[in-house]
């Protein structure tokens, strides 16, 4: 048996595999690094320096020109459960006063008939920040950007509280059987799909998601479709984008059906 040792320069066999191993390795380097980069035509890739950098992905100059703007708006609003505390009574008759205007859309009691939405029992910070939205241009509307566009924080506020203060309508009952569409209770794991009832359920709601039960069901399926086009945007994190773009057409029939019919006046 041979005394020799394995992890020995004297062993061949270990020369080899380790000679083999070094020469792949500087053959990789020198393709990633070098040659492929320097192939292209690219200015950043012009001589063996900037070759070498580009590929290892540092930059040549931190920073050239003017940085680009986005010329997306999107939602600056920061939700938290205290945005909004308890409305006075003083705020809340106010936003009575205010609300005035919204009535051919929204309902002498916050309750549409114009296949907009419902606005009675609304979580006021859902409406604060749609407002605020409406009026940075974060989410168009030709009828409600111009409506917003000269209100006050104060005067957001105040419609806030107000619909929030007004009843909300009356969960239909639903039998055990009907337990409403998967896509509502369970969504689709597969397809990264949370189920709608996570955030907008009846019991508890994620911070700045609507109450949607009652809402007409041409208004949720025209924001799911807007939603799942990119048109809409300011969703904070863009979740219901991702949710929306991975759904069927027949899902969001389904999902706007439901919570129309869940809703009773």
């Amino acid at each position: 048996m041979s005394e020799e040792r394995l992890f020995s320069l004297r062993n061949p066999w270990f020369t080899a595999s380790v000679g083999a191993t070094v020469g792949v390795a500087i053959f990789s380097a020198l393709v990633g690094f070098v040659w492929l980069p320097s192939a292209q035509t690219d200015a950043q890739f012009q001589g063996l320096w900037n070759a070498i950098c580009s590929a290892a992905g540092v930059p040549q100059t931190w920073l050239i020109g003017t940085p680009v703007t986005s010329t997306v708006r999107t939602s600056q609003v920061e939700l938290k459960s205290s945005l909004l505390g308890d409305a006075s009574p003083i705020s809340i008759g106010r936003g009575a006063t205010l609300a005035m205007r919204c009535t051919m859309c929204h309902g002498e009691r916050g309750m549409s008939e114009a296949n907009s939405p419902n606005l009675a029992g609304q979580y006021p910070v859902v409406i604060y920040k749609e407002l605020l939205d409406f009026q940075s241009g974060a989410r168009t509307s030709a009828v409600m950007s111009p409506m917003v566009v000269n209100l006050s924080d104060q005067d957001m506020r105040d419609l806030a509280a107000y619909y929030a203060y007004l009843p909300r309508p009356a969960a239909a009952r639903r039998s055990a059987e009907d337990r409403g569409p998967d896509i509502v209770m369970t969504g689709a794991p597969m397809r990264n799909i949370a189920p709608c009832a996570s955030c907008h359920g009846g019991i508890d709601n994620k911070v700045g998601s609507p109450w949607l039960y009652g809402l007409p069901a041409a208004y949720t399926k025209a924001q799911l479709e807007a939603f799942k086009a990119g048109t809409r945007r300011n969703d904070i994190s863009g979740q219901m984008r991702n949710v929306a773009r991975q759904m069927s057409a027949a899902e969001i029939d389904e999902a706007a059906a439901y919570y129309a019919a869940a809703g009773s006046r």
